[in-house]
């Protein structure tokens, strides 16, 4: 028997339009026509903005106007575009506005709450269109002028909306960043101070093990000389580290008081400097508090989206997917893996010009550069922690290619397998390499991080939500693991677990039903 093959649509036979694909007006300008179709351009600045409205063939109907960015001037500015359009027949109409920093966001909301197809022109684009037009003259005036050639040649960028969730991870994820910046140059402030009052002391500890995982900086606070080390000695330091309960080793001690007694002399203003570096101590502190409740705050965050999954990677924890997310936005505004890779831009440039084509250029410089930024820091997590690319990098690094370049290879790989889980909904899988738990990982963070038990079990309820079916019975071993064993605390963990264990289909051991019994009867 004969079948007949599947016919095929070609895909030359797909209308192509030059300009950016979320920019192009073609379709809309072609139904209404070009005489009824309007365009408000916008050119933001902090406290003002000034506007104009044209129709498609740049007949100017509203001469450039200013609105200052107050709640009534906006409205009396929206009525008055609506009576225009209105008057001149305008059947549909978009408001190119042109991207300023933070500065355009409150004139960009005005027009969406109005109902407008709101864009957003960069202003690179302005500036391309405005220079032939106006070599050696920038106004506000030009700059409109430019604001509506870009929109009309469909580089006015329509910006899909994006939920108070995503938001919330960008701004939280942003915050920790400059928080960690901020922190970091303090810290080199500690030790430059601390040189000068103690000088030599803080040598033996480099890089974080100066403030963490060491007891140098609880014995200088309490000891701020090399003087007042030596006379302590070794039973007085120890003394004070018992009694604040830290724990230590002797030859650690014995280290730190044979420094005290070959040190050089300090300098004059000793005293001050011991108090300038104490005072930026409890600001590093206040930073690193600042830093945790972050990260706590984004872990709440995280688990209501699906890129919670992402958990079950080695490697990827709550920080770096957290930052990921809120860069990205949802899924579903990415067609395919290239595309969140065309955003990022984690690729070299290229040059092509007739028989010349140079493609291994440097990486592009327009792009989303927070965007790339995380996800090199989750390329650089997975070479660390993941076996499967840390295998490739290594096998790069034999055939002597340029660690940048193996950070770009690893981060687009990253990319695609970001795209396949999240917008499969499914967990890690192939390679040869074990998933991670994603509940029990998620519960360890909070652990470290000294987040109560309660918004614990509340995260974990809500990042079980994503979890294939597949998946229960593996997420359920080690969470009834946890729940057998006794904690101290008001409430015990089992009668909070077993709720999620039942969701997770596993049925509550006698044992724990036992001690869940006990502990209820003796409240």
């Amino acid at each position: 028997m004969v079948t007949k093959a599947k016919q095929r649509k070609s895909a030359g036979t797909k209308k192509r339009f030059i300009g950016k694909p979320n920019g192009q007006i073609q379709e809309r300008v072609k139904q209404c026509g070009p005489e009824h179709f309007g365009i408000v351009s916008v050119d933001c600045a902090k406290r003002r903005s000034k506007w104009m409205l044209c129709d498609f063939f740049g007949r100017v109907i509203i001469e450039p106007t200013t609105v200052e960015h107050r709640r009534g001037d906006f409205a009396a500015m929206i009525a008055y575009i609506n009576d225009a359009c209105q008057a001149e027949g305008l059947t549909d109409t978009i408001a190119a506005v042109e991207m300023t920093g933070i500065y355009h966001r409150p004139v960009q909301r005005a027009f969406r709450k109005a109902g407008f197809d709101t864009r957003i022109v960069h202003p690179f684009a302005s500036s391309h269109y405005r220079t032939p037009l106006h070599p050696d003259a920038k106004t506000d005036d030009n700059d409109l002028e430019a604001i509506f050639h870009a929109a009309v040649n469909g580089y006015d960028l329509a910006s899909l909306p994006v939920s108070e969730v995503y938001q919330s991870l960008q701004s939280l994820s942003r915050h920790r960043h400059n928080l960690v910046k901020q922190q970091a140059r303090v810290k080199v402030q500690i030790r430059r101070i601390m040189h000068e009052a103690m000088p030599g002391y803080a040598d033996p500890w480099e890089d974080d093990k100066l403030y963490h995982q060491s007891v140098a900086l609880p014995i200088v606070i309490r000891f701020s000389s090399s003087e007042a080390i030596i006379k302590a000695g070794v039973d007085g330091i120890s003394k004070h580290l018992n009694k604040s309960k830290i724990r230590f080793q002797m030859r650690t001690l014995e280290r730190i008081v044979g420094w005290a007694r070959t040190a050089a002399e300090p300098s004059e203003l000793a005293a001050m400097h011991t108090r300038q570096w104490q005072d930026l101590n409890r600001l590093r502190e206040s930073f690193y508090t600042q830093v945790r409740a972050s990260e706590q705050e984004m872990a709440g965050f995280l688990v209501k989206t699906p890129y919670a999954l992402l958990l079950s990677v080695t490697g990827i924890n709550v920080v770096s997917a957290s930052r990921l997310v809120g860069e990205s936005g949802p899924i579903e505004h990415y067609a395919s893996a290239r595309a969140i890779n065309g955003r990022a831009g984690p690729y070299p440039s290229r040059y092509q010009s007739d028989e010349v084509d140079h493609a291994d250029g440097s990486l592009i410089r327009q792009c989303n550069r927070k965007l790339r930024g995380a996800a090199m820091r989750v390329a650089e997590n997975l070479i660390k922690c993941h076996p499967y690319y840390r295998g490739l990098s290594g096998s790069w690094a034999q055939q002597k290619v340029d660690p940048r370049d193996r950070r770009c290879r690893i981060a687009n790989r990253a990319m695609r397998m970001l795209f396949q889980i999240v917008s499969g909904r499914q967990l890690w899988r192939g390679k040869g390499v074990d998933r991670e738990y994603l509940l029990w990982k998620l519960q360890e963070f909070h652990r470290t991080h000294g987040t109560p038990i309660e918004q614990s079990i509340v995260n974990m309820q809500e990042a079980f939500v994503w979890l294939p079916k597949s998946a229960y019975a593996e997420e359920a071993k080690p969470l009834s693991e946890l729940a057998r064993k006794k904690h101290r605390g008001a409430k015990p963990i089992a009668d909070l677990l077993t709720p999620l264990l039942i969701q997770l289909g596993v049925e509550a051991p006698d044992e724990l039903n036992l001690k869940t019994s006990e502990a209820r009867s003796s409240r």
